[in-house]
């Protein structure tokens, strides 16, 4: 019997307002591997990062990112430690967007001290003029 090993690829993300940005941020991410990761960022995180709520709650973007058919597994990120995620599930790659640059540095460190060498990858803009959840709004 051979063993198949995936390559995990671990993507994070808000997801207010689901719309082609990120379809196509998917898209891009999924070219790195063949089993992709979507952790959801909570509610309260997002008020701490961007100052405001989301629109739509931490469920009903969850809900949407497994609805689109675009991932493997979407889960919400850990409200104590948001690298946990990182730790449980071992991603070969991380997959940022353009305008992710809030914890790149952290991100790195975490890495280290998980003795993990996962490879940080910043993805492609698509259409970031229109496509920008803080735009749709």
């Amino acid at each position: 019997m051979t063993k198949t090993f995936m390559t995990k690829v671990m993507v994070f993300g808000t997801f207010d307002i689901f719309h082609p940005g990120h379809v196509n941020f998917l898209r891009q991410a999924r070219k790195y591997g063949d089993y992709l990761i979507v952790i959801i960022a909570r509610d309260k995180t997002v008020l701490n990062i961007k100052k405001s709520l989301p629109r739509y709650q931490e469920k009903k973007r969850l809900a949407e990112i497994i609805k689109s058919n675009l991932t493997d597994k979407a889960v919400l990120g850990s409200l104590r430690d948001k690298y946990q995620v990182v730790k449980k599930y071992q991603p070969a790659v991380i997959c940022l967007g353009y305008d992710q640059k809030n914890f790149i540095n952290q991100l790195a460190e975490k890495l280290k001290q998980f003795k993990l060498k996962t490879k940080i990858v910043r993805l492609k803009p698509y259409r970031p003029k229109i496509y920008k959840s803080s735009k749709l709004k």
